[in-house]
């Protein structure tokens, strides 16, 4: 299979603080697993992490990160939240920078 961090998405935009997290991980679990997402396969979600609003995802299948990066926008939504919030997806790579992170927050 490939690296773990060629499957792997981040996620930002995360509405922090509004359920408890493990609800949050399954919410996002949901929405990157479904096809109208470009989602597949959902190996894992690490969520919360050291950024706050900040959740990884990584695919069984690399092709699936492709897919859910080609997707314009990434509007999580449940009945569970408020209202939609606008996901950011970026590809992993393995030295993100801080300054990058910094300015998602």
């Amino acid at each position: 299979p490939a690296a773990r961090s060629t499957r792997t998405i981040v996620i930002s935009g995360v509405p922090a603080g509004l359920l408890q997290d493990d609800v949050m991980a399954d919410i996002l679990t949901i929405h990157f697993q479904m096809s109208r997402n470009n989602g597949g396969d959902v190996e894992e979600v690490t969520y919360p992490t050291q950024n706050k609003g900040v959740a990884y995802i990584t695919f069984e299948d690399q092709e699936v990160v492709e897919n859910v990066l080609s997707k314009d926008q990434h509007l999580l939504q449940d009945k569970r939240l408020p209202r939609l919030y606008p996901l950011s997806v970026t590809r992993c790579c393995q030295h993100v920078s801080s300054s990058l992170i910094n300015l998602t927050v």
